[in-house]
């Protein structure tokens, strides 16, 4: 369907609705009055299926405890998979969580012990190191090797440091944030048998994984997957409703999904969960598809407008866009442009926010991840002042 079918283009003022990409903005850029294109989150409503679900909810008007192990839910994932993946997923291995990123840290301390070494691929989203080490966990980087506009495994690294004694998991990015690579099938089932060899856990965080774009298409880590591993995901990217809350997985013993649900009701109290988070997902996973694929057509439609804009204002740049994700990871380091510079030039005289490669690690230094989730009229602005910046250093 075509994005003609849905509004995109209309800007829905966010200010004053504690919205952390603009009402909170200051908190890591030191200024209130910028334009962001920062945390992963989209400026778009979420889709009318969504709504109109949550709508019918709040008019029941009874909020009380739920739960979300019924046909209802883990059918629609089911759908969902089958769906968009071709993927046949167990639904007995289901399942769920406030957050991806809270799933990940629980996982994280059933299954290594304090010191213990976990590996991840550099860049890296900023929210793993941070996870990582504030539970007292150590990072194994393996930087991926970027060739042209392609990002590769150095399987030889790889294969080094999940042979490390203190080597206990691997925290898989699938599709990869920031870089925007896509794991090939092949890909996934290589990293699959050296940590099967090594005896290395796996937890693949598929949060991105219906903004794939192109012939790139995303292999489900349950597909490839031998001995213990957790994929974790949620509606909330594709549909825009992170903060509903609400995040869900599969985990592929009994033994382990019986463990991190213990510890999710009997430790941390967790026993029922948002239910308009329940709701959407079911709506999106059975109704959204229309709408989602409208947004996929806009939001590489905005891919390919920064693509010709830097290129034009810095031909050596050869800026293409990433195999997935709204968030266009920029390699500025052929312009031999100073990062912080550049931020203060973008901060104080530009008065945009745009997140800074250091954030995901050294291997990000140079560039730039710009989010495109938001209406062309924004983006245009925003890539009017990231050159502006540019050419003030220049």
């Amino acid at each position: 369907m075509s994005s003609n079918s849905f509004d995109f283009s209309t800007v829905v003022d966010r200010h004053g609705t504690w919205c952390t990409q603009w009402d909170y903005v200051a908190d890591r850029f030191g200024n209130a009055n910028l334009l962001p294109f920062t945390i992963s989150d989209m400026d778009f409503a979420a889709a009318p299926c969504i709504l109109d679900a949550l709508q019918k909810r709040l008019q029941h008007g009874v909020l009380g405890y739920s739960r979300w192990q019924h046909d209802d839910f883990l059918g629609a994932v089911e759908h969902w998979y089958q769906q968009r993946f071709h993927s046949q997923i167990d639904r007995n291995m289901v399942v769920y969580g406030p957050s991806v990123i809270y799933m990940v840290a629980q996982l994280i301390r059933q299954w290594t012990r304090p010191g213990d070494g976990i590996l991840t691929f550099t860049p890296a989203y900023d929210a793993f190191f941070n996870v990582v080490e504030g539970n007292q966990r150590q990072i194994i980087a393996c930087p991926l090797d970027k060739n042209g506009n392609d990002w590769t495994l150095n399987i030889p690294l790889l294969e080094q440091q999940l042979a490390q004694p203190h080597c206990a998991l691997l925290l898989l990015c699938s599709p990869h944030n920031p870089s925007g690579k896509v794991w090939t099938r092949d890909e996934l089932t290589l990293i699959a048998e050296l940590c099967e060899r090594h005896q290395v856990r796996v937890v693949s965080d598929e949060i991105h994984m219906d903004m794939v774009w192109g012939d790139n298409k995303h292999t489900p880590w349950s597909d490839v997957a031998r001995g213990e591993w957790a994929l974790l995901t949620s509606g909330s990217k594709s549909f825009n409703i992170p903060a509903l809350t609400g995040a869900y997985g599969l985990i592929s013993h009994k033994a382990q999904r019986e463990a991190y649900l213990h510890q999710l009701k009997a430790c941390d109290g967790l026993s029922s969960p948002a239910v308009l988070a329940v709701h959407a997902h079911v709506a999106a996973y059975h109704a959204g598809e229309p709408w989602l694929d409208a947004l996929r057509e806009y939001l590489q439609g905005n891919l390919r407008y920064v693509a010709q804009q830097l290129n034009a204002a810095f031909p050596q740049l050869n800026w293409q866009p990433p195999q997935s994700t709204y968030l266009a990871w920029i390699d500025l380091r052929p312009l031999h442009i100073d990062d912080k510079l550049l931020q203060k030039e973008l901060i104080e005289q530009q008065k945009v926010a745009i997140m800074s490669g250091y954030t995901y690690g050294v291997e990000g230094e140079g560039f730039l991840r710009l989010n495109v989730g938001c209406p062309r009229s924004k983006v245009e602005l925003g890539v009017e002042k990231l050159i502006a910046g540019i050419r003030a250093l220049q």
